[in-house]
């Protein structure tokens, strides 16, 4: 994302205020998606699910390319914004344009946090925190299984 660095406060605005529309939409009822997913896949991203810590295939790779929704393959990061949190689960400064993501705030678990979503077709990727690096000071920690390489 390279016209405008988001900050804390911008992701606040857009899970209080509403989100930046998407560039496209897909909707399909959950037996579509069943077909299409795997079980860990669906869990994870329908069912707002979390796989285990270090157990992601893209936890620990930085060759150069974007990261599509597993589930719509709409663009959500580029490589050169992922950097090692030490959490376990991929890690990101920035999506890669304003209108990738979704935000949404998540009382679960007793906390309250950003829950980060693909734009185009509602899937649960992780969470927004605010302790990454800068310039933007986010960090996008996403599920793996959310997530598909696709270049």
């Amino acid at each position: 994302m390279k016209d405008k660095i988001l900050k804390w406060n911008d992701v606040l605005n857009f899970a209080n205020n509403g989100n930046p529309a998407p560039d496209r939409r897909v909707e399909k009822k959950d037996e579509e998606w069943r077909q299409q997913l795997t079980e860990e896949e669906f869990y994870i991203t329908r069912k707002k699910g979390t796989e285990a810590r270090f157990s992601g295939e893209h936890c620990s790779r930085y060759e150069p390319g974007k990261y599509g929704c597993v589930c719509c393959d709409n663009e959500l990061f580029d490589s050169g914004e992922k950097f090692d949190s030490g959490t376990g689960w991929p890690s990101f400064t920035l999506p890669i344009k304003e209108n990738a993501i979704k935000y949404h705030k998540d009382g679960s678990f007793g906390m309250i946090r950003i829950e980060v979503m693909c734009n185009v077709c509602d899937s649960h990727l992780g969470h927004v925190f605010q302790d990454g690096p800068q310039p933007s000071g986010l960090r996008y920690c996403i599920n793996s299984v959310s997530m598909k390489k696709i270049d």
